[in-house]
């Protein structure tokens, strides 16, 4: 066919997104302000099916998982479950709030948490579990759930007086439980059959952080968002407002507010953060919520001709759409049968030569110095360091054209085989 260039996971934006950009510009608003507020109420309604204000949008997926911790008065004390075979930003959001980090390794052969061991490692001060929705496929959540479930006997509630929040403290005391918080980063439209009925990412675990980076099916350029069930007795109102002064600041008026006349007075209630979405960002991510049913279906057209070719050479990959899960498919991610890292990296660097960019998601956090610096140690997790010596993440993005699919499956194979 000839070297191409193909870039691994380059934006797909269109004029309509240029255009609402524009306009946004010559609005005069472009920090938070009503589009900010419309992008938010179309997540919502695509996320729970219609508009009942349980969507936050803010600057990053990670500032939307800390402010989550936050909200639910985690920190200093506590404990929160994480999977070793994640990005940093999982694990960084748990340490960013003073809370210690608890690793897991991976099931064999899998991406999800071994769930025996999540288990073994709750204790009194366990708070959260946050389990990863890697490459777009939804975890097992009612194994999650259970878990939680059953260590009921060891939690206690985090009170206000001893370093949590009163709006933490009555989402605490009305779960019962540790809480769930979905790391739904390349998630935002997967499915998960939930006892017996089909459940969209983001309404599925208590909490759930979504991520709007660059690279993600769909993009604000950077940008995230945070999304919550129903809490028995604590008002949508109540968690919307309190995730609204964390990420401004703690000023209990948001620009538009004060835009009214006589509005300019403000109190500050919290030495709080700064992570809110613009309607710069937010116009993009409406445009591209537009386009997105498109942007799944090609995606999905890609995956099942990448699928064909693995299957027939005998290579290990994600699975995205099974009889209980429909992935969002975000990832295409391999693994070559009785490699090792160094070979793994040659892989790599060949398919390069022939103008592929390809990746590995993702080199375990115990095996970063970050962490190896907390006392974590790679040999404590085989099944991740397994995943990860054998991992090749091909090209998975809306502007591969069938001849760079059938391109990259070509020179895969070659170099696979030599």
């Amino acid at each position: 066919m000839g070297n191409r260039n193909i870039a691994f996971s380059p934006p797909d934006i269109s004029e309509a997104e240029i255009e609402a950009v524009a306009k946004v510009l010559r609005s005069g608003w472009i920090t938070t302000g009503p589009i900010t507020k419309e992008f938010e109420n179309r997540l919502d309604k695509y996320i729970f099916g219609n508009e009942v204000n349980r969507v936050v949008a803010l600057n990053s997926a990670t500032a939307a998982e800390e402010l989550i911790l936050k909200v639910l008065g985690i920190g200093e004390g506590d404990e929160v479950i994480v999977p070793a075979y994640t990005y940093t930003a999982t694990a960084s959001a748990v340490v960013h709030v003073g809370a210690k980090v608890v690793f897991i390794d991976s099931r064999k052969d899998s991406f999800e948490m071994d769930y025996d061991a999540v288990e073994k490692a709750i204790t009194p001060s366990t708070k959260a579990i946050i389990p990863v929705d890697l490459g777009g496929v939804p975890c097992d959540y009612e194994r999650i759930y259970e878990i939680a479930q059953n260590a009921r006997d060891k939690f206690s509630v985090r009170k206000a007086c001893d370093g949590g929040s009163a709006l933490g403290e009555r989402i605490q005391e009305s779960l019962g439980r540790i809480a769930v918080i979905a790391d739904c980063a390349h998630a935002l439209g997967a499915k998960r059959r939930y006892k017996g009925e089909w459940k969209n990412a983001g309404d599925i675990a208590d909490f759930s952080s979504f991520s709007f980076h660059a690279v993600k099916n769909l993009t604000t350029a950077e940008g995230g968002a945070a999304a919550w069930r129903e809490i028995c007795g604590v008002s949508d109102e109540d968690i919307y407002k309190e995730f609204q002064l964390m990420s401004l600041h703690g000023q209990n008026k948001d620009a538009l507010a004060k835009t009214k006349l006589g509005g300019w007075e403000y109190d500050i209630v919290a030495p709080y953060y700064k992570c809110n979405m613009t309607n710069i960002m937010a116009a993009i991510g409406i445009e591209q919520l537009n386009r997105y049913p498109e942007l799944l279906a090609r995606r999905k057209a890609i995956i099942e001709k990448y699928d064909e070719a693995m299957n027939e050479a005998g290579i290990w990959h994600t699975h995205h759409f099974t009889e209980d899960v429909i992935s969002s498919g975000h990832l295409y991610q391999t693994r070559i049968p009785g490699l090792h890292e160094k070979e793994r990296n040659d892989v790599i660097a060949r398919m390069a030569e022939q103008g592929i960019a390809c990746n590995v998601h993702y080199k375990p956090l115990p095996m970063m110095s970050a962490y190896k610096r907390y006392g974590w140690n790679i040999k404590d997790f085989p099944n991740a360091y397994r995943l990860y010596e054998n991992m090749v993440t091909l090209p998975l993005h809306t502007l591969l054209t069938d001849e760079d699919v059938e391109y990259v499956i070509e020179k895969y194979m070659e170099v696979v085989r030599s």
